[in-house]
């Protein structure tokens, strides 16, 4: 009976650590765009059962899109791009105004509140296996996520 529940517990190992990452995206959005705004801001709530990143990101609205950190140094904020975020197991990381998001870079066309656009983010297991999780956020008003702050995409 061990020998057997020993092959059991190996086969459930191996399915799982090639089954990818689960991961599971709340709360995606999008700011909306004045006339002529060529970049935006998106933002989600994600999480991963297993210990995983987040390392690329890729829209039809625009051919380029990154991932960026805003944070302050020297009293100053800042924006950079990051080439990963880190996804630990079972923990929800925040992409948001002012923090890690996404940016949206050379958008041809303005986007309007309560349009759609579709987000392709790009998960990198342990085993540097990668998945693709597509997402539909909802564009918001130029307004939304800015708590007052003002400085924010």
């Amino acid at each position: 009976m061990k020998f057997q529940q020993c092959i059991m517990l190996a086969i459930g190992l191996a399915l799982a650590s090639s089954a990818g990452a689960q991961v599971t995206v709340d709360q995606a959005w999008v700011r909306a765009t004045a006339p002529g705004q060529p970049v935006a801001g998106a933002y989600l709530k994600i999480e991963s059962a297993q210990a995983a990143a987040l390392v690329a990101v890729r829209t039809p609205v625009t051919a380029r899109a990154e991932i960026h950190e805003m944070k302050m140094e020297g009293g100053i904020m800042k924006m950079r791009p990051v080439t990963r975020i880190e996804l630990p197991a079972g923990k929800t990381v925040e992409l948001r105004p002012g923090g890690y998001h996404l940016m949206l870079m050379n958008i041809a066309k303005p986007l309007r509140p309560g349009e759609t656009v579709p987000i392709t983010l790009v998960i990198e297991g342990a085993d540097k296996k990668r998945q693709e999780i597509e997402v539909k956020a909802e564009v918001r008003d130029l307004t939304a996520g800015m708590g007052g702050q003002g400085r924010m995409h």
